[in-house]
């Protein structure tokens, strides 16, 4: 079998973007044996993405683990990973059974911290060339399908032909735009700002989330002692909220139950955020191209599973094309398979995400397991798992998990009853 430079090619793949998930498909598929050209359109090696729940989900650890990044996000300070969510019920708080495994965990981590983690390891790995300062200008095309990308550089355009083009570039992908890639979009009707601080302490030293129904908000505890604090209000609040950003801002998050004392903290960032953040889903193939992360799917950040998707996304692709992307099989079926795990995998989550975009109350089936779960400690650790998406929607409401939530709402009401006599 003939290697691309032989057939045209400069590279196996070219890859439009070297955060995480551009920088982890560059590891995974150079692993493999192909010849992979990671371009960044930034040329600071330290450049990281600053609006971001800074949270890698569960699902995404065994993709750490396989990028080699666990030990070294240890020795960065990066926080495990568990949380407690407020709802009107209480407090859910999952913790691991009596005698059990501990709950499963990946990492809360600034990209400030992550980014240049990553790309680093990726511009070390052999088969990778690192391009910085390169964006990512068009797409080079022959006989229908994508064969190359066309780039700015800090000497001029350039032209890189690559049996596969990935687009890595975030939810305003370049990469999807000059493909055409199908797009379909949810409005999103809460807007997002977040801030970092120092030495900001939370109940149990862990994550915590506020479902106020429709109003949002979360911290999670960082490396360097830093705490990342978001609100994320419904959109009619948005005009009175930017009267006075800062004074709105911290008023919100005084105002939650067992509220962090940001008083007492140290605000080392100024607040940011977005007005604006629809989800968007896109076709993740067409002939010689693949989608991952953002570019693929955007989620709303509320969930914080943009990060996990990401690292799980590259792994997909690199399953699915890791062989035909160096010439050694079907390339478009290898795509089509791509497109089928990514479909399975985040359909479910993007279409509630989607629904609860709406910034609507609590609807009946979650009215149940939120409450349930804030009352019983099997269905806090059931939740936990579907928050670090370790399990997908029909798992979740699965026919035993309603049983046993109606239950114990059950005897709780009757309990409630008994007492009040």
């Amino acid at each position: 079998m003939t290697r691309p430079e032989s057939a045209g090619y400069d590279y196996d793949v070219a890859i439009g973007g070297a955060g995480l998930a551009g920088s982890a498909a560059a590891i995974l598929l150079a692993r493999r044996g192909a010849r992979v050209a990671l371009l960044e359109r930034r040329a600071d090696p330290e450049a990281y993405k600053a609006l971001c729940t800074h949270s890698i989900t569960a699902n995404a650890y065994p993709v750490l683990d396989e990028l080699g990044l666990v030990p070294a996000l240890e020795k960065a300070g990066a926080v495990r990973n568990t949380a407690r969510w407020y709802t009107r019920w209480g407090w859910i708080e999952p913790r691991p059974a009596p005698a059990g495994p501990e709950l499963p965990y990946a990492y809360n981590v600034r990209r400030s911290t992550l980014d240049p983690l990553i790309r680093t390891r990726a511009a070390e790995t052999p088969g990778v060339d690192l391009l910085p300062g390169h964006q990512v200008t068009g797409l080079v095309g022959e006989a229908g399908r994508t064969v190359g990308v066309r780039a700015s550089t800090p000497q001029g355009e350039r032209e890189i032909r690559a049996r596969l083009v990935v687009g890595a570039d975030g939810k305003d992908s370049a990469v999807a735009k000059f493909a055409g890639s199908p797009t379909r979009s949810h409005e999103n009707a809460r807007f997002g700002y977040l801030a970092h601080f120092r030495d900001l302490p939370l109940h149990g030293g862990i994550g915590q989330a506020w479902f106020l129904e429709p109003d949002m908000a979360y911290a999670f505890p960082n490396d360097d002692g830093v705490t990342v604090m978001a609100v994320l209000p419904e959109k009619k609040r948005l005009p009175a909220f930017r009267e006075d950003l800062e004074g709105s801002f911290l008023s919100f998050i005084r105002a939650l139950p067992e509220a962090p004392p940001i008083d007492s903290a140290e605000r080392i960032t100024k607040i940011t955020g977005t007005v604006n953040y629809p989800l968007h889903s896109r076709r993740p193939t067409a002939p010689g191209l693949a989608l991952i992360g953002d570019a693929a799917l955007t989620s709303d950040p509320l969930w914080g599973v943009g990060c996990g998707w990401a690292l799980e996304s590259a792994q997909w692709l690199t399953d699915a094309v890791a062989a035909s992307a160096t010439g050694r099989g079907d390339l478009d079926r290898s795509l089509a398979s791509y497109a089928r795990e990514h479909r399975r995998r985040l359909r479910g989550h993007q279409y509630l995400a989607a629904d609860y975009a709406r910034a609507r109350p609590f609807n009946p089936v979650e009215r149940l397991m939120f409450s349930a779960a804030a009352r019983d400690a099997s269905l806090a650790r059931h939740m936990h798992l579907f928050a670090s998406r370790l399990i997908g929607p029909r798992q979740f409401l699965n026919p035993a998990a309603l049983a046993r939530a109606a239950a114990v709402n059950i005897g709780h009401g009757r309990g409630v009853a008994r007492r009040g006599r």
